[in-house]
This record gives structure tokens, sequence and C-alpha cells, in this order.
């Protein structure tokens, strides 16, 4: 596997704390104040290697994040397997509460649904293989951290796995303008699986079939649809706030 990147202040800080497997944290020239010095002496603690390097380098690197003045030279977040995600569950002694995201392609939707992922309880993400965003430095630096905590599976075929997972227990509600109910009316509390869709095109016909049940987000003002990362967040939250209420 080959080496990757993490930019930002947060981002880096998350991958220590975390224990991550870090080769190298480079650090701009002149740049070592505020949050950058706790980086560099936990990492040092560590026995890492901290070396200075030019703004332009660290840019570079980045390949458009902000790094705010370092970067982690790491290797790839490794994926894990879907049984991996249903055991970690297991393990917290909870129904499993996992999301799959259909044909999701901007690396900023997924960060922002893995921090969600991470603050909701979920115990895992499911991505396609095949014309999906995978994990990235930009999905990293989107995520604040949450990359290094929500295990993340890749996956062959969509409809497949979901079929998998309702033999495993689990309810497999999509998220959709068709919807016979909106997503509060429906009934969240038990072993679930939440299906986005891609920011255009929203979930595929196949995906829909296998879903148990569709739900849509009421909307009245001119735009037809939510960010998908919006969505995904208003479905995790209401799924939170059932389980720990215990009502609909």
């Amino acid at each position: 596997m080959s080496e990757e990147y993490i930019a930002g202040r947060n981002s880096v800080l998350e991958a220590l704390k975390s224990g991550r497997a870090i080769n190298k944290i480079l650090v701009a020239k002149g740049g070592r104040q505020g949050s950058v010095r706790e980086i560099v002496g936990l990492a040092r603690e560590r026995g890492l290697v901290v070396q200075e390097a030019e703004p332009a380098r660290l840019d570079q690197l980045a390949e458009g994040t902000r790094h705010q003045g370092i970067v982690a030279m790491v290797a790839p977040v490794a994926y894990v397997e879907v049984e991996d995600l249903l055991a970690e569950a297991r393990r917290r002694g909870e129904p499993p509460f996992l999301v799959l995201l259909d044909e999701l392609e901007d690396p900023h939707n997924l960060g922002a649904i893995l921090r969600t992922a991470d603050a909701a309880g979920v115990h895992g993400v499911l991505i396609p293989k095949r014309r999906s965003c995978p994990l990235s430095a930009a999905v990293a630096k989107t995520s604040a951290g949450a990359v290094e905590y929500v295990p993340v599976a890749r996956i062959g075929n969509v409809s497949r796995t979901i079929e998998d997972l309702k033999k495993e227990g689990l309810w497999v509600v999509g998220a959709d303008m068709d919807g016979d109910k909106t997503y509060y009316e429906a009934d969240l509390r038990g072993p679930l699986l939440v299906v986005v869709g891609s920011e255009g095109r929203g979930l595929g016909r196949l995906t829909k079939e296998v879903c148990d049940f569709l739900v849509r987000i009421p909307m009245r003002g001119s735009i037809t649809s939510l960010n998908a990362s919006v969505a995904c967040s208003l479905l995790l939250y209401e799924v939170f706030r059932q389980r720990e209420s215990g009502t609909k």
C-alpha cells in the first residue's frame, strides 16, 4: 500500500491520539505555534520523526487541503470487512447501526458523513468499490479526525450486500423523495442499515427495490433536494434520538 498524507492540525492530532501508524510529521518552517507545538511534543513522546519543510512542499503534499502548517505521512487507513462492523456492534452490546453510501462521489460529503457517524454512534460505514469516493486526505480533513474512529468497509455488489445484511437481522431504510413516510415517522430503533444515495442521482433503482422501506425528508422551499451529507445527518440523528429515548 502506498503512503498517504493527513493534513491539518486537528486531523493530525486525532491520528496521533488514535495510535495510527505515522511515518513522519512535516511542519512548516517557523510554524511551531499554538496547537502545532502540542502536536510536535506528542509526536516526539512517541518517538516519531518530526521535520521542518517549506510551506510549498506542504501545499504539494496536501493536494488542495488546508494544511495549517502541518502534514503527517501515514500508511493508508485500512478498510475492514462487513463482518467487522457487525462484530463492533456486538462488542458494544448494541443493535447494529450501519450506513451504506450508494455511489457517493464527493470526498467532502463522505468526510462530513463520517464525522456525523462518529457523533451519532454508527458502528461502521459501507462504500462500494466502484463509482464511489475512497478514503483520502480530503476525506480525512473534512471528517475532523473521525476517519480514525469510524470503520469503513468496501463492498462489491450493493444489492447483494444489503440482502446479506437482511439475513443478519438488519432492517434496511433508504433515504428517498418517494418514501411513504417522513424520516421521523418511521421506527428506526432496531438493527438498522441506513442507505443514502449519490449527490445528483439519489438511490439507484435496484437499491430502492431491496430496501425494506423508504423515508423522505419533507421540504417546503424551492430547492428540491438536500446535500447528501445533510440528509444523512438528519437520518442518523433521528436514529440516535429514537434509540436514546426508546420511542418513535
